[in-house]
C-alpha cells in the first residue's frame, strides 16, 4: 500500500475518532477505550485463535480491511505476548495467495502445535467450485512463514470455523460448521483425516434452544472452540445470530453427548458477530473475542480483545463483560532487553509495516503520536535509551514519558532524516529519573507529515542497577545452521560499552547453547543479562540461563552486555547442546 492511499485510510479514521470524541464529551456516545482492551488498535482484527507455546501467547486472527461493508478479509495475522497486555505484531504470515485453490473470505481459523511444527486451519472459498472450504498450512516457527501444507481443500462441504483440539490419547480432531456441527478425526500428520466428515448431533439439550426459526432450533450458529480441562471436555461457540452472544457446552467425551451450560458472554458492543477463543496461561484463565469498540469499527470492522477469569469448582464459566482495561499484567517488561517498537499495549496514530531489517516496524508516525508500552521495570534506574530508527524526511524526537501521554518526561531522543524510511541507523539519548516500574509512554513530535520509523529500542541500565530478570520476547525466527550469533554495539560512552548479541537457531531446536569470543586488548566484561558469564585469559564465554536455553527451529534468544575499553566487532563462535 502506498503512502498516500494508507493517509487517505488514517484520515478517515481519525476524523471518525474525533466525532466520536467529541460526542463522548457531550455525553452523546460511550467514552472511546484508553485502556488496554481492544488489544491490537494498529488494524481491525476478528476471530480470535490464541495459543500457548514456549512462555508465550501466540494470537492468530483474521483482518478486517478498513471501511468495510462485508467480511472483507484477504489475510491472517499473528500476535504474540508474554505478559498479556503488551502485544508484539508479526505481520501476515500468511494470506488467500498461499492457497492457489482459494479465491476470497480469510475467515476465521485456529493454529495448533504439534510434531514439532505449526498447523493453521482456515477456511475459504475453492475457486473450482464457489464454495466454502478448509485449508491447513504449515510452518516452523509459531509466526511462520506459513505454506500450503496439501495444495488443495483438506474438507469441503461449504462450511466454516474450523477449530483443531488435540485429546491426551494423541488423537487430534477437527471440528466446524455454519449451520451444522461437524468433526474429523485427524491423522498424525494432522494434514489428513480417517473415515469420513460426520455431523454432530444438535440437539436442544445439547446445544440449548432457539425460538423464531425452525430450520435451527438450538442455539448453535458458528465459531466453534473446543478444549479439555480437568477430564472435561468444552465446546464453546457462537449463538444465535444476530447479534450472536457466547455461549457453551460440555461433554464426557470429545465427542459427547453435549449438554448445554449457558451464556458465556451476552449480547453487547458494536459488532454483531463474536467469535471466542480460550486459553489458561501462567496460572489464569482467559476469555478471547472480538467487538467494535476501535473508531470506525462494526459488524465489518472488529476488533480483539481479552478478558481474565476464573472457573467455579465444578467448572463451569462464569458470565464474562466486554471490558475497556481487559487483563492484569503478567510480571513486567524488561527495559534493558531489545523490545520492538511494534510491542504495545496501546497506541494512537501509528501503523506497522514490514521492515527491510527483518520482522516489523512502527510507521506513519505523525506529530502527537504515541505507543504505550505497559508495566516498564526500570528497577534503580536507566541511564540511556536507544532507538532503531529510519525517516526519508526531516525527523522529530521521541519524548519519553511515564504513566500518561503527560506524564514525567525522562528524555527525548532527537531523529534526523536518514534519507529514507527502510535507511536505519540508531540515536541515543540520556534518561533521568527511569526508574521503578511504570508504564511507558513514546510521544512521537515533529512537524508536518510523516516524521520517521522506529524498528527496536532499548534502555542502557545507569550504574548499580540490577541485571534484567525477565527474558526477552521471541524474536522473529532465522535461519542458518544449528546455532549462530550476532553482534551489535547498542550504547557507547567515555571509557566502555554496551553490547547485545543474538543467539539464533537453524532448521533444528537448540537444548542449551554457548557463545564465545576474543576480547580485545583494554577489553573487560562486567555485567552480562539473559546468561551466564565465564572468562578464561581474554576469551569471554555466555551461555544459556534456564529460561532460554531451549530454542526450537528457527527461534533466536538475546543476551547483553556492559565492557570497559573500546567497542569493537567480535569474532563469535557459537556452540549447541550445551548444558
Amino acid at each position: 500500500m502506498s503512502r498516500l492511499s494508507v493517509w487517505d485510510n488514517r484520515r478517515a479514521r481519525r476524523r471518525t475518532a474525533l466525532v466520536v470524541s467529541l460526542l463522548a464529551v457531550l455525553g452523546l456516545f460511550p467514552a472511546i477505550a484508553r485502556a488496554d482492551n481492544p488489544i491490537v488498535q494498529t488494524i481491525y482484527t476478528a476471530d480470535p485463535a490464541p495459543l500457548v507455546y514456549n512462555g508465550r501467547v501466540y494470537l492468530y486472527t483474521g483482518h478486517d480491511e478498513d471501511n468495510s461493508t462485508y467480511f472483507t478479509m484477504k489475510e491472517w495475522r499473528v500476535w504474540s505476548s508474554d505478559d498479556m497486555v503488551n502485544w508484539t505484531d508479526h505481520g501476515s504470515p500468511l494470506n488467500l495467495a498461499s492457497f492457489s485453490w482459494a479465491s476470497a473470505d480469510a475467515w476465521a481459523g485456529q493454529a495448533v502445535y504439534r510434531n514439532g511444527k505449526f498447523y493453521w486451519y482456515v477456511p475459504m472459498t475453492v475457486r473450482a467450485t464457489g464454495q466454502r472450504g478448509i485449508g491447513v498450512a504449515v510452518a516452523d516457527s509459531p509466526t511462520g512463514p506459513f505454506r500450503d501444507a496439501i495444495g488443495h481443500p483438506l474438507v469441503s462441504n461449504g462450511e466454516i470455523d474450523p477449530t483443531v483440539f488435540i485429546d491426551d490419547d494423541g488423537q487430534a480432531y477437527l471440528y466446524w460448521g455454519n449451520p451444522h456441527l461437524w468433526y474429523v478425526k485427524l491423522n498424525q500428520d494432522m494434514v489428513s483425516y480417517s473415515g469420513s466428515p460426520t455431523q454432530i448431533p444438535l440437539t436442544t439439550a445439547g446445544f440449548g434452544t432457539r425460538t423464531g426459526d425452525a430450520n435451527r432450533p438450538t442455539l448453535f450458529e458458528e465459531g466453534p472452540w473446543v478444549y479439555k480441562r480437568n477430564g472435561l471436555y468444552y465446546l464453546v461457540f457462537a449463538a444465535k445470530c444476530c447479534s450472536e452472544f457466547i455461549a457453551y457446552s460440555t461433554a464426557p467425551g470429545p465427542l459427547g453427548p453435549w449438554t448445554y451450560r449457558g451464556t458465556i458472554m451476552p449480547t453487547q458492543g458494536s459488532s454483531f458477530t463474536n467469535h471466542p477463543g480460550v486459553i489458561d496461561f501462567k496460572g489464569g484463565s482467559y476469555f478471547f473475542y472480538h467487538n467494535g469498540a476501535l473508531p470506525g469499527g462494526g459488524g465489518f470492522t472488529r476488533s480483539v480483545a481479552v478478558e481474565k477469569f476464573a472457573y467455579g469448582a465444578d467448572g463451569t464459566i462464569p458470565t464474562i463483560t466486554m471490558t475497556t482495561t481487559g487483563g492484569p499484567q503478567v510480571g513486567a517488561l524488561d527495559p534493558y532487553v531489545r523490545q520492538e517498537a511494534e510491542t504495545i499495549a496501546w497506541e494512537s496514530g501509528v501503523e506497522t509495516e514490514a521492515s527491510t531489517e527483518g520482522g516489523m516496524d512502527v510507521g506513519w508516525i505523525e506529530n502527537g503520536d504515541y505507543l504505550k508500552v505497559k508495566g516498564v521495570a526500570f528497577g534503580t534506574g536507566a541511564a540511556s535509551y536507544t532507538a532503531r530508527v529510519a525517516s526519508a524526511g526531516s525527523g522529530g524526537a521521541i519524548e519519553l514519558r511515564l504513566d500518561s501521554v503527560t506524564g514525567p518526561l525522562v528524555g527525548t531522543c532527537r531523529v534526523t532524516g536518514t534519507g529514507g524510511w527502510q535507511t536505519w541507523t540508531d540515536t541515543t539519548c540520556p534518561v533521568s529519573g527511569a526508574t521503578g516500574t511504570h508504564d511507558l509512554y513514546l510521544r512521537f513530535t515533529g512537524g508536518s507529515g510523516y516524521l520517521f520509523n522506529v524498528n527496536y529500542w532499548r534502555f542502557a541500565p545507569g550504574a548499580g542497577s540490577p541485571p534484567p530478570s525477565s527474558p526477552p520476547p521471541s524474536s522473529p525466527p532465522s535461519g542458518g545452521g544449528a546455532c549462530a550469533a550476532s553482534y551489535r554495539t547498542t550504547n557507547v560512552w567515555s571509557g566502555g560499552f554496551q553490547g547485545e548479541v543474538t543467539v539464533m537457531a537453524g532448521t533444528a531446536a537448540l537444548n542449551g547453547w554457548a557463545v564465545q569470543w576474543p576480547l580485545d586488548s583494554g577489553q573487560s566484561i562486567s555485567q552480562v543479562w539473559n546468561g551466564t558469564l565465564s572468562t578464561s585469559g581474554s576469551t569471554a564465554t555466555v551461555r544459556n540461563v534456564s529460561y532460554n536455553g531451549s530454542l526450537p527451529a528457527a527461534g533466536s534468544t538475546t543476551f547483553g552486555f556492559l565492557a570497559s575499553g573500546s567497542p569493537s566487532t567480535p569474532s563469535l563462535t557459537c556452540a549447541s547442546g550445551v548444558s
